[in-house]
């Protein structure tokens, strides 16, 4: 990989930098996901920006789609453009940035795909991925919805509902498929009686939630594919005066779940950190420009947690 100059303008208004200005010698892009749209991935940005700040090795171009695909399809060609070293992705869409991806392999420009990964038609033209593994993550939620479903006695005849994330998000998709492969292997007779998107937003997943609740009168539990949809799927029934009842388990444990879980609503999650995410990301763009040997599925682990073992994790920042 030969080695760009680090006095080159950058060509595109308005694009964020992090990292010292002196002579560096690895200028590594990012275009995210959407910053805004919750806490997990505005500490991500933060730590990632941190982590660059730390490493005189690194200059970052730092940019965020706003949950927009055309606009992170742009943004991928603004970094080909500008001859980066290497470029991260957070994907908006797992197949729409396909091509846009594959322009920058065919510049010889690595690509690292960040927390939730491309469609596998595009593997070819990426380095290395880097995050959690969604499916894992969906099964190990199954498994304690199931163990409790066994605690209480009712794996023989309980009905869930699920609030799945943001549609064509691999991430979603993930772990949906891991949950719903895994639950049957699991609690064969648990019935998952319908699933909607609650696109990661609170206030989304609440009203998905209260739809739920008239439509069925006998939920005994709810998977959301993260917590923020969790907790938003926890207050519509707790104004529906229905929580007692209900068994609510995550994915990716959020501050908001992990409070909950406290106060005994919220049953269990998996644990997993936007800090480790933001980093392992760096590492692995600087470990491929070095020539090391990266696996392509580049995951960190992400255990269980309940309220029978929170106390053995941290409450989450995010």
């Amino acid at each position: 990989m030969k080695l760009r100059s680090m006095l080159a303008a950058t060509t595109a208004a308005g694009l964020g930098l992090a990292g010292a200005a002196t002579a560096q010698e690895y200028r590594i892009g990012i275009t995210q996901n959407n910053v805004g749209v919750d806490s997990y991935q505005t500490t991500y940005e933060k730590a990632f920006i941190a982590a660059a700040e730390a490493n005189d090795m690194v200059e970052t171009v730092v940019l965020d789609a706003g949950g927009d695909v055309a606009r992170q399809i742009a943004q991928m060609e603004d970094l080909i453009q500008q001859e980066v070293d290497a470029i991260i992705i957070w994907p908006t869409n797992g197949e729409a940035v396909i091509p846009a991806v594959r322009k920058a392999f065919q510049a010889d420009i690595p690509v690292i795909v960040t927390n939730s990964n491309i469609a596998k038609q595009g593997f070819d033209f990426v380095a290395s991925f880097s995050g959690p593994d969604n499916i894992t993550q969906g099964a190990r939620s199954a498994e304690i919805m199931c163990d409790r479903f066994k605690e209480m006695g009712i794996e023989d005849e309980a009905q869930i509902v699920q609030i799945s994330g943001q549609p064509g998000y691999t991430t979603a998709i993930e772990r949906a498929k891991g949950f719903e492969d895994r639950l049957p292997e699991v609690c064969p007779n648990v019935t998952l009686m319908e699933t909607q998107p609650g696109d990661w937003n609170r206030e989304k997943s609440q009203q998905v939630m209260e739809a739920f609740l008239v439509k069925y009168d006998d939920i005994d539990g709810v998977y959301a594919g993260d917590d923020n949809m969790g907790v938003g799927a926890l207050n519509a029934a707790k104004a529906a005066g229905r929580a007692g009842d209900i068994v609510f388990v995550g994915a990716t444990n959020f501050a908001v779940g992990y409070e909950a879980m406290a106060n005994g609503d919220y049953w269990g999650s998996i644990y997993q950190s936007p800090v480790d995410d933001a980093e392992a990301a760096l590492q692995t763009a600087i470990d491929v420009l070095e020539g090391k040997d990266v696996p392509f599925l580049n995951y960190f682990d992400t255990p269980k947690i309940t309220q029978e073992n929170m106390g053995d994790f941290s409450k989450p920042v995010f």
